[in-house]
């Protein structure tokens, strides 16, 4: 078996490419599919033939077979929930999907946590993916889903800082279009976090029909013309910016047909080419997920929460005040279950953390009704539980402390209303 347990899976209509965490290495390595100029890419591609089926480059071979099947469009129905009809049978999109990632993933024998990463990630793909990751046994806490703006962030966080040290650029090219998204820390104006958050912005994009000449053979003239736009493109994105790096992404930047566009990037600032960016930060974001306590900067974008919900709790010998709802989160991705340990009190006070600058909000919870306790003998479940993303339910629940002091029936829940994610962002920027 090959492999490790840690996984970054990039997944999108053409392809998938995979990512893991080398051990021994320490770092993020990309499954070698044996083809360089695919950069590692499965194609997204299933074929039927005599009962079996096979994925990837293997059923493109095989789609040259006579009265062999060859599947595609396979991403598509499984998001519109939609059936397949092959040699007179229906399979449904979704499984086959499901299929598929099992296949690319043979290779590794148990899988603890794994982060898929799409250009775009909505409600539909996050549950769709989600439920494939539970397909494969891993546990629904540890499957993780995010678009490649988040993926590209998680990157740069473990490359050096002299890389992100102000703006990062990351440009997309395809056959169709070139995107131009920026990497920036935003303004904190809370005086209440010492955590930086950081974001990545689509501050550009351009259909590219100049560079239709380029694929699949490269005409020169009509390359000139696409460079020299290229170019223009570029020094519109970086106007009055501070520029650390550069990242091109996609199968548009495959050939060199950007010579004088490479100068303006190459401009005081470091330039990078390659297309297991997406694959290698997804699994960056698997391995910091593991590791609650990870003090890198915090991902923010529209969707993300900009308010953290603390308790004062003890935990490993130390006291202090600690996020059940951590800023940086998708509020649907928020629900959990803890058990805490308090000292002998009446109440608990709960604190509304925000980054947008407002004060300090601050609900408490009675606790009439629960049996005395000494000291640190009065352990609670606390359940969090959103119901949208502005109402968060906690319910508190006595589950006793050993033979000493047996569970009561003590019950009580609390509803935080909270700012929600619209405008807070956009105050951070």
């Amino acid at each position: 078996m090959a492999h490790g347990s840690i996984i970054g899976y990039d997944i999108n209509a053409k392809m998938c490419q995979i990512s893991y965490y080398n051990e021994q290495t320490q770092e993020p390595e990309t499954v070698d599919t044996g083809i360089e100029k695919e950069n590692n890419q499965i194609p997204l591609v299933m074929n039927y033939y005599k009962e079996t089926w096979t994925y990837g480059r293997q059923a493109r071979r095989m789609s040259t077979v006579r009265d062999s099947i060859c599947v595609e469009g396979i991403w598509e129905c499984a998001l519109g929930n939609r059936k397949i009809e092959v040699d007179g049978q229906e399979y449904e999109g979704v499984q086959l999907l499901a299929d598929f990632v099992k296949y690319t993933l043979n290779g590794f024998e148990e899988i603890e946590s794994i982060t898929f990463t799409v250009p775009e990630k909505n409600e539909d793909i996050r549950v769709l993916l989600k439920g494939i990751g539970q397909k494969l046994g891993v546990a629904k806490e540890n499957i993780y889903v995010q678009d490649y703006k988040e993926s590209f962030c998680h990157y740069m966080f473990n490359q050096p800082k002299e890389l992100w040290q102000y703006e990062a650029a990351l440009f997309y090219c395809d056959e169709d279009v070139i995107r131009a998204y920026m990497l920036r820390e935003l303004k904190n104006s809370s005086q209440k976090s010492r955590e930086s958050f950081v974001t990545v912005d689509k501050v550009a994009d351009a259909r590219m029909e100049e560079l239709e000449a380029v694929y699949p053979v490269l005409h020169v003239e009509k390359a000139k013309a696409a460079d020299e736009h290229f170019k223009r493109f570029i020094q519109s994105v970086f106007n009055k910016k501070m520029i650390s790096s550069v990242f091109l992404t996609g199968d548009g930047f495959e050939n060199n047909w950007y010579p004088n566009s490479l100068k303006v990037l190459c401009n005081g600032r470091r330039a990078f080419l390659g297309n297991n960016l997406y694959s290698k930060g997804a699994c960056y974001s698997s391995m910091r997920y593991a590791d609650p306590y990870d003090d890198g900067p915090i991902y923010l974008d529209g969707t993300k929460m900009t308010e953290q919900i603390c308790l004062r709790m003890r935990i490993a010998g130390q006291e202090g005040w600690y996020p059940i709802v951590a800023w940086g989160t998708h509020w649907y991705e928020a629900d959990g279950q803890w058990e805490v340990i308090l000292e002998d009190t009446s109440d608990i006070e709960i604190h509304i953390e925000s980054l947008d600058g407002e004060d300090l909000k601050v609900e408490t919870v009675s606790l009439e009704g629960l049996p005395e306790r000494t000291d640190y003998s009065l352990r609670l479940q606390i359940e969090v539980m959103f119901l949208d993303e502005r109402t968060c339910r906690l319910r508190f629940k006595d589950v006793g402390f050993g033979e000493f002091y047996p569970a009561s029936d003590f019950f009580v829940e609390k509803e935080l209303h909270l700012g929600g994610i619209n405008g807070q962002f956009n105050s951070l920027s």
